[in-house]
This record gives C-alpha cells, sequence and structure tokens, in this order.
C-alpha cells in the first residue's frame, strides 16, 4: 500500500474506511493507518481516534485510487457499494454468532 492508499479493513472489530499514513511493502505485518467513520451518503469523517496500527491481514479490500487528505473522504459510486456489502457480510457473521451463543445458552 502506497502512502494516502484507501482501503475497507477491520479496525476494533469495525469494518472502516481506512487510508495508509505512509507506504507499505507486501512483507509488513503491520500497517499505519488514518480511520475513517460515516458521516453521509459516500462521505467519511475522520474518527475520533484518527490514528491506528492495524494487521495486514485486517485488509478487506483496497481501492484504486489515493487521495491526500485527512480529514475527510468522499468515496465513489462503486466503492460505497463494495463498503456497504463488506459491512453487512461482517454485521451477518457477528449477528449469526450472538444468535449461536443465544440459543446455546437456552
Amino acid at each position: 500500500m502506497n502512502h494516502g492508499t484507501v482501503a475497507v479493513a477491520l479496525v476494533q472489530h469495525q469494518v472502516m474506511i481506512i487510508q495508509a499514513c505512509r507506504s507499505h511493502t507486501r512483507r509488513d505485518r503491520w500497517l499505519d493507518v488514518y480511520t475513517y467513520v460515516p458521516f453521509g451518503d459516500r462521505l467519511f469523517l475522520a474518527s475520533p481516534v484518527p490514528y491506528a496500527r492495524i494487521a495486514s491481514s485486517d485488509i478487506l479490500a483496497i481501492f484504486p485510487f489515493r487521495t491526500p487528505t485527512t480529514d475527510m473522504i468522499e468515496l465513489s459510486e462503486q466503492a460505497y457499494r463494495e463498503f456497504l456489502g463488506l459491512s453487512a457480510k461482517h454485521q451477518l457473521k457477528y449477528d449469526n454468532m450472538w444468535r449461536r451463543w443465544k440459543a446455546k445458552r437456552r
């Protein structure tokens, strides 16, 4: 990932938009990133904790564009749909896990 590359990743068990703080190689196990939270339709603002170090295995999708800004990102329609799809898939996984745990407790 190059500096400024935008991607979707798991950050503290949440699907978030991230941006690479610096360039990373494929062998890097940890990535330094800025994190963003949804603000509106296709618009993302810097999260309350804007800097994170995540495992490279937490990257879900990398978008084919870079942005120089660090306070706000606007995704294309296709990138936003991909973010929503990954977010829904992740939420379904946790919902199913909760249902199984709840059924086991009865």
